[in-house]
């Protein structure tokens, strides 16, 4: 497109040479009256060129937040559950009624010590050891970690009509250990249906630091052990600012 409005400028220039160069001072004015027109429909394609990728920013930053609310509930969903129940939940209903559900044991851990015997039963040698002792001292439902938040909803992709995709795995994180992991995601494509097209291709091809990567929006990961998201930091601001204000 800019190269385009800049053959176009080009031309409007020769041809204003040439207008005031041959044309008879008849004609000058209706042909001014015209190359204004021109001019300023080139203003506009200038201004609208330079604005969409701005505008296209700030509605696609807009629908992220949204989605990355969503994904950020399953996460947090999906770490209470396999805190209680040793496992991630492989589906998002599933995870709603435990939500619903569920309680989180309170522990209390402290450090005691006990005398042990590290010589013989004929020769003892008591010596002092330090153990680790965590007592349950309490329940909270798990509810109370959703509170203010939709997260009977949380299925569902903002702007569309899908749900996210969860997946369930395993990962070899040292040799012989398997750990479960999940992964939620839904397509850049669907929650970026109806903007600019060249646009949404250069979006499903970001690959920089600040952007997120790939064609997926997604936390967790099949390859590796993490509950993070293909996010940048910039989308995690507002949360640490309410750990702060917690604090």
């Amino acid at each position: 497109m800019l190269i385009t409005i800049i053959a176009a400028v080009i031309v409007t220039g020769i041809l204003a040479f040439l207008i005031v160069k041959y044309l008879p001072l008849k004609l000058r004015p209706l042909i001014s009256i015209l190359l204004l027109v021109l001019a300023v429909f080139l203003t506009w394609k200038i201004y609208d060129g330079v604005m969409k990728p701005i505008n296209f920013d700030k509605n696609k930053r807009v629908v992220y937040e949204k989605v990355i609310d969503k994904l950020k509930m399953i996460r947090d969903g999906q770490i209470a559950h396999k805190e209680v129940t040793g496992k991630y939940s492989n589906s998002i209903s599933g995870l709603v009624q435990f939500i619903d559900t569920a309680q989180l044991a309170l522990t209390n851990t402290t450090t005691v010590v006990e005398k042990v015997n590290k010589g013989t039963k004929w020769q003892p040698l008591m010596v002092d050891v330090e153990k680790r002792v965590t007592d349950t001292i309490g329940y909270e439902p798990v509810l109370s970690r959703f509170k203010g938040r939709d997260y009977k909803n949380m299925a569902m992709v903002p702007g569309t009509n899908l749900e996210f995709k969860i997946e369930l795995g395993s990962v070899e994180k040292v040799a012989g250990l398997q750990v479960d992991v999940f992964f939620a995601s839904v397509p850049k494509s669907a929650i970026l249906k109806g903007m600019d097209p060249s646009l949404v291709k250069q979006e499903l091809e970001a690959n920089t630091s600040d952007e997120i990567k790939g064609e997926l929006v997604s936390v967790g990961s099949l390859n590796e052990v993490t509950t993070g998201g293909n996010w940048p930091p910039s989308y995690d601001k507002e949360d640490n600012l309410a750990k702060k204000d917690d604090k």
